[in-house]
């Protein structure tokens, strides 16, 4: 990018390099002076040490505006023990709530772990996301991670997204205005080009003021292929998060920069859904499991501090570095719903971050915070709500269909989610027609539900209309949807791989589309836990040998989300995910006659 985007910050400076964005200093307990291979047990003379504020948080997926529903709520622990769902996200509240943070602290850095962008409500997504860029320009975002969803639309996008200018197709939105790229480094430390075998952005970057420098390494998840169309990662590789942090970090190193935090859009799952609860209650990483446990303990002791993502989960664990020092693993949920603020106390002598310090008396409350919705809004955030607003109003009011109720997709912790069935039954209707594709069941990915149909309007519309911008915020991907030739055993074997292999760890529930039935042992493990015997299609038996058609979107046609067993014969290309349930929207209800929540049962849960 420009070098101008780099030195917009009077007496800042961001170095080529990686991208950060960690906490360090609450939870972290005293530890023994040989304890760090670079001195983080050292305890220096009062005035030597610096505290700098770091800001972060992950997976804004391009929500602008409030979002609507359960997806726009934080589970709150009480005083008494009880939870509560508090309100909370939206770019005009982050703001405010970031600003403040910032008050006091004349060494402050905000970072971002990824998914900034992707997976967007129209307000962003229908603009390619340069609205989302803009607002983090004017949020003085100072570094992220590319996510996966960074990729949705390719390196090419990504590489716009960057360094500016028109979308090659749509042009400029507004007359005489150029889209001028992110005024922050997008870091992709693991992602290469396949022909050059570079990084295809920057590696890192250094944060520098008054002599503090802090460097940022940034990466996404070694598995993104299996999460994005094989389009949006055409010719890139995706290495291990480990060895590519452990590589920079020495890089870093031998730069002199001492200080080093990773961003790593890669997560876990908290033991509890309470943004406040304690994730160390019964030992350092006690409450944490996934992915993260096992990269946090594989990355040298020379990174301080590591921000996460991806898991759209809360949490701020300690996990002990290979050294067996601890070390703070954060992540602030998703949707701009919390920002996590962190005091790195750095020791001028040794360039270092002192990993013995607790919680600064300039950071009294480090760790999660709620972005309140109690507060006033950014006034420049509802300027620029409002100019996007204008431009995608036509589209987005336009009433699409009715509902009777909420209809919970990503608000929904059922394996079988209401807004699931619907969405599948949406696909079964639009491609069962033999020209169609001639489908005798659909199924869905339960990652591809970004939000709930929610009954309460949310503009002019009125209560239980469903406009093209909210069906749009739930179906955002605009992919093709795909009827394949799969046979009985395939098609077994693809419900099994939704709680085994690369998915056991973290199951992917499939959505259905009504007909089919089974039961779904929860006290099982691995594949076992669909029974067999009990995989039926309107009531008959699948049969291994048979060759049944199933519409699903392209994604999980070319075997994403860690289904191989789904990629099919004879295939016949669609119309749109978007478009298919659209249409089923606008067939299937009336003012006088809207939808209600599908019935449970098609997976008969065992618990």
């Amino acid at each position: 990018m420009p070098a101008r985007r780099h030195m917009n910050r009077a007496a800042t400076r961001l170095w080529a390099g990686a991208a950060g964005l960690a906490t360090i200093g609450a939870l972290v307990a005293a530890m023994p002076a040989h304890a760090h291979d670079r001195g983080h047990g050292h305890h220096p003379k009062p005035g030597r040490t610096v505290d700098v504020q770091l800001l972060s948080f992950n997976d804004l997926h391009g929500n602008l505006e409030p979002p609507a529903g359960s997806a726009g709520t934080v589970t709150e622990r009480q005083a008494d023990g009880t939870t509560k769902s508090v309100p909370a996200g939206g770019m005009e509240y982050l703001a405010g709530s970031l600003r403040a943070a910032r008050a006091g602290h004349p060494y402050s850095i905000t970072a971002a772990g990824g998914d900034m962008i992707g997976a967007s409500p129209l307000l962003s997504g229908l603009f390619h996301d340069e609205p989302t860029i803009e607002a983090l320009n004017k949020l003085k975002l100072d570094v992220t991670a590319v996510g996966n969803h960074e990729f949705d639309e390719g390196a090419t996008e990504l590489t716009r997204m960057q360094n500016g200018g028109c979308h090659p197709t749509d042009g400029c939105y507004e007359k005489g205005r150029k889209f001028p790229g992110a005024d922050f480094p997008y870091l992709a430390a693991n992602v290469t080009s396949e022909k050059t075998g570079r990084p295809i952005l920057k590696p890192y970057t250094v944060w520098e003021k008054n002599g503090v420098k802090i460097g940022f390494i940034g990466v996404t998840l070694e598995g993104t292929p299996n999460v994005v169309t094989a389009a949006g990662v055409k010719g890139l590789k995706f290495a291990d998060e480990i060895e590519t942090i452990n590589k920079y970090a020495k890089e870093l190193d031998r730069q002199g920069v001492k200080s080093i935090v990773a961003l790593i859009h890669e997560g876990g799952m908290p033991s509890s859904n309470a943004y406040n609860d304690s994730c160390d209650s019964q030992g350092p990483g006690s409450g944490i499991s996934g992915p993260i446990v096992d990269i946090a303990k594989g990355i040298t002791p020379k990174v301080d501090a590591l921000i996460t993502g991806h898991t759209h989960q809360a949490y701020v664990c300690t996990i002990p570095d290979p050294a067996g020092n601890p070390r703070l693993v954060t992540s602030a949920a998703s949707f701009g719903k919390l920002y996590t603020d962190t005091t790195l106390t750095y020791d001028r002598r040794t360039k270092d971050i002192v990993r013995t310090a607790v919680k600064s008396p300039l950071s009294p409350k480090s760790g999660n915070h709620i972005v309140s919705r109690d507060q006033p809004k950014a006034a420049d955030m509802t300027q620029l709500i409002a100019r996007w607003g204008k431009l995608a109003a036509p589209v987005a009011s336009r009433p699409q269909g009715y509902i009777s109720a909420d209809i919970n997709g990503r608000g929904s912790d059922a394996p079988e989610k209401p807004l699931g069935d619907l969405i599948a039954d949406a696909q079964l209707a639009g491609l069962s027609a033999p020209d169609k594709g001639g489908a005798q069941l659909a199924l869905m990915n339960p990652g591809g539900i970004r939000s709930d149909l929610v009954y309460k309007a949310s503009g002019g519309e009125g209560d239980g209309v469903v406009t093209y911008g909210e069906a749009f915020t739930v179906q955002p991907f605009t992919n093709m949807m795909n009827v394949v030739g799969l046979t009985g055993a395939q098609l077994l074997a693809a419900l099994k791989q939704q709680v085994s292999g690369v998915n056991e760890a973290d199951p992917k529930i499939l959505q259905v589309s009504s007909g089919l039935t089974y039961t779904l042992d929860l006290t099982k493990s691995g594949a076992a836990r669909v029974v067999d015997g009990t995989v039926r299609l309107n009531g008959a038996a699948i049969d291994p040998a048979a060759t049944y058609r199933v519409a699903m979107n392209e994604f999980l046609a070319g075997g994403g989300d860690g289904f191989p067993a789904l990629v099919g014969t004879d295939k016949v290309v669609g119309a749109s995910d978007l478009d298919v349930f659209d249409v089923y929207l606008a067939a299937n209800s009336t003012p006088s006659t809207p939808l209600a929540p599908p019935a449970p049962g098609r997976i008969t849960v065992l618990r």
